[in-house]
């Protein structure tokens, strides 16, 4: 079983995009969104819900009214101000970060750590085949443990339904959840655009999944917006060793593509559609 997952640097670069096309292109996977802070990939894939489940989070302390005295201890330790002073007295669940160093000072044992269900995850059916994804409450925090679920999930079904891959698509930045999305995966594709930011946060990224010894591969999406940048990605790339698998151009019929609500591989077989099968090409072939 190959896993491959599909990270970028920045939010924006068009990851979900082409791994949406690699959706299309792929004839035997398992797609597992592990961008869960803000999951899109179902908007192109039009998943059919199967099964729901809770995701908990960090436990959040809870006071129960008729044990607490309104001692003001908890107050006095919370570096959160996550407990209002009031009566009675009132924990706030948004600003709570779960410490439970209120619970250890309270003289009555009146505040109890309890689980804080901080999102749900789910298994789908596509048109492309099976697909695990998970959604987030809002203002709750993702430290990877939710991206882990989602690909033991779709491991779990690759192997019951014997699929020889997993497409992930990973989220952007360089955080817990991106190592947990890229951790153990057989190649890593990075996309990057020829921007001053693009440039930098690309050199991060690919840094993390080197650091991880992981075979790490290059796309630059939009690449002929700015052909001094993608000239100085391409240095970059050669300098330390980091294969370009394709320059997608820009393309109007992306957009056109992103409001039919279609993988634009579907929508078109011109332009930026040809440049993302011959970067799939590439990846199978390196695997």
């Amino acid at each position: 079983m190959k896993q491959i997952t599909i990270i970028s640097g920045k939010g924006g670069t068009g990851k979900t995009v082409i791994t949406a096309s690699f959706a299309t292109l792929a004839k035997n996977k398992v797609m597992a969104d592990c961008d869960v802070d803000a999951a899109d990939l179902h908007l192109l894939l039009h998943p059919e819900i199967k099964e729901v489940y809770e995701f908990k989070g960090e436990k959040r302390a809870v006071i129960d009214e008729k044990k607490c005295n309104g001692c003001g201890k908890c107050i006095e330790v919370c570096r959160f101000n996550a407990i209002e002073e009031s009566t009675p007295i009132r924990i706030n669940p948004l600003s709570c970060e779960g410490c439970g160093v209120c619970r250890y000072v309270c003289p009555l044992n009146a505040i109890e750590m309890k689980d804080n269900i901080a999102g749900k995850w789910y298994v789908s059916e596509t048109r492309y085949g099976p697909m695990v994804h998970a959604q987030l409450n809002a203002a709750e925090e993702n430290s990877g443990k939710l991206v882990t679920v989602v690909r033991q999930k779709a491991k779990l079904i690759a192997e019951e339904k014997n699929i020889n891959l997993i497409i992930i698509d990973g989220p952007p930045g360089i955080g817990c959840p991106v190592i947990s999305a890229i951790t153990g995966v057989d190649a890593v594709l990075v996309v990057t655009e020829p921007t001053i930011s693009g440039i930098h946060d690309m050199e991060r990224v690919i840094g993390v999944s080197r650091h991880f010894g992981i075979k790490t591969f290059c796309c630059i999406n939009k690449y002929n917006i700015n052909l001094e940048n993608t000239q100085k990605i391409e240095e970059w790339c050669k300098e330390n060793g980091v294969s370009i698998l394709g320059k997608i151009p820009f393309d109007m019929r992306v957009n056109q593509a992103l409001v039919k609500e279609l993988p634009v591989i579907e929508y078109t077989t011109n332009g930026a559609s040809i440049e993302i099968e011959k970067i799939w090409k590439g990846l199978v072939q390196n695997l």
